[in-house]
């Protein structure tokens, strides 16, 4: 939450020529209603559900940069379906950049709560060993901008031998390995 997947994902597939996709904002997309209101109706368990339906299907298309929402990895099969489908790029962030990205937004559930730095603390205790154990790629995030970051991750996805048009930068998300 807060670590830049959705800012950098959009540039990312933009260089890369493919196409970018929120899990998030398909699931506000589908339903029409944003993810508090599901949090509100359903609770964490239905928006999860929901999610991972989600997440199977998008990680099936070609050619896509998918951000995922940051509980996302708490699935073990949205966890397989994601290394199963590309490279998959954590970006890492402090908490205190975490504090900062998120301080005015209203629009993440589990933040709305008096105590947001114990609240993105416990959420790192718990996803931050799950992130790792997920991705090929780690990037720490700080005060860098966008664009040297998508740098960073273009160079790291050429390391891991992935080659696509235009990829003079890159980002998070699974992208293909195979070009897919």
């Amino acid at each position: 939450m807060g670590s830049g997947k959705t800012a950098v994902g959009r540039q990312l597939a933009r260089h890369m020529e493919m196409e970018f996709v929120d899990s998030d904002n398909e699931i506000e997309r589908r339903t029409g209603v944003d993810i508090t209101f599901i949090f509100d109706k359903e609770g964490e368990q239905g928006f999860r559900a929901r999610e991972c339906a989600v997440i199977a299907e998008l990680a099936a298309r070609k050619n896509v940069v998918l951000a995922t929402g940051g509980g996302a990895v708490l699935d073990p099969g949205n966890r397989g379906l994601l290394r199963d489908s590309g490279t998959v790029v954590y970006l890492r962030t402090s908490l205190a950049h975490q504090l900062e990205r998120t301080r005015h937004s209203k629009n993440r559930p589990l933040l709305q709560n008096e105590d947001r730095a114990a609240v993105l603390q416990r959420l790192m205790e718990v996803r931050g060993p799950l992130y790792e154990e997920t991705a090929d790629i780690v990037v720490t995030t700080g005060n860098q901008r966008i664009g040297a970051m998508v740098r960073e991750i273009g160079d790291r996805l050429r390391e891991h031998g992935f080659a696509a048009p235009g990829i003079a930068c890159a980002d998070a998300g699974p992208v293909p390995a195979d070009g897919r």
